[in-house]
């Protein structure tokens, strides 16, 4: 098992697990209106998802790899400038540094 896989499962299973989050729970709904991203949630939760996947495809077309690992990289990017603009902490901030990092490592 390479770290290419691992890293893929990482992402998409976290990736399924929060868009899908973001759908039904009542916290995400609130952390969403926090963000200022209230009207975005479905698209942004239902992009998530689709990236999943995306992700998964890409184990037989590594190009689906590169472009979704791309999109949920930028989607952590701006993750992160929310988490900073919102002034939430290091640790609530860390998340979307980590997924970040991970897609970029795909994105071969």
């Amino acid at each position: 098992m390479d770290l290419e896989f691992v890293l893929s499962w990482i992402s998409i299973l976290s990736f399924l697990y929060y868009g899908i989050s973001s759908l039904v729970s009542k916290k995400m709904v609130a952390e969403y209106k926090r963000w200022g991203f209230a009207s975005k949630r479905y698209l942004i939760a239902c992009s998530q998802i689709f990236a999943s996947v995306g992700l998964i495809l890409g184990f037989y077309d590594n190009l689906l790899t590169i472009i979704f690992s791309f999109l949920l990289f930028l989607m952590m990017i701006g993750a992160m400038i929310t988490r900073i603009r919102v002034k939430d902490s290091f640790f609530k901030t860390l998340p979307s540094f980590f997924y970040a990092t991970i897609n970029f490592l795909l994105i071969n």
